[in-house]
């Protein structure tokens, strides 16, 4: 009857090298594709908020325009604080990342530059006119 008798094995607990190694392998290409990708998306989202805020600039422009009958230009103080305060247009800098400014600014025409500062600067400026023209330093910097 002991012919039939089957050995148990202890149980190995434990992970071998080999299979530490490959998990090692594993996450570092995970990594390697995730961090690229994430940076990007970061990119666009921070871009999002300096579009949003040259929006928002031509939209405080046109109601200064509907009230008084002109753009907002140099008074009392500078047009982008005037327009801060009594128009709801964003301050600048828009964020650690962007900083806006007019480019042109007569009663009758104005141009809205956003441009990227910090780790944000290799993305170039974005700039709106008050016909809604839309430019940017770099091609399609508006579309994506």
């Amino acid at each position: 009857m002991q012919l039939f008798r089957i050995r148990r094995r202890k149980s190995i607990r434990g992970l071998t090298l080999i299979e530490l190694l490959m998990v090692i392998v594993i996450v570092g290409v995970l990594a390697a594709i995730a961090v690229p990708t994430y940076s990007n998306y970061m990119i666009r989202a921070r871009r999002a908020d300096a579009k949003t805020a040259l929006e928002q600039i031509r939209g405080a422009q046109e109601m200064w325009r509907a009230e008084r009958g002109s753009y907002c230009i140099d008074g009392a103080g500078t047009a982008e604080a005037i327009l801060a305060t009594t128009m709801g247009a964003p301050r600048s800098p828009v964020s650690n990342y962007y900083t806006w400014g007019f480019t042109t600014k007569t009663q009758t025409a104005f141009t809205a530059q956003a441009t990227a500062i910090g780790s944000q600067a290799t993305d170039g400026w974005l700039a709106i006119n008050q016909d809604g023209t839309k430019t940017s330093q770099y091609p399609n910097k508006w579309l994506k």
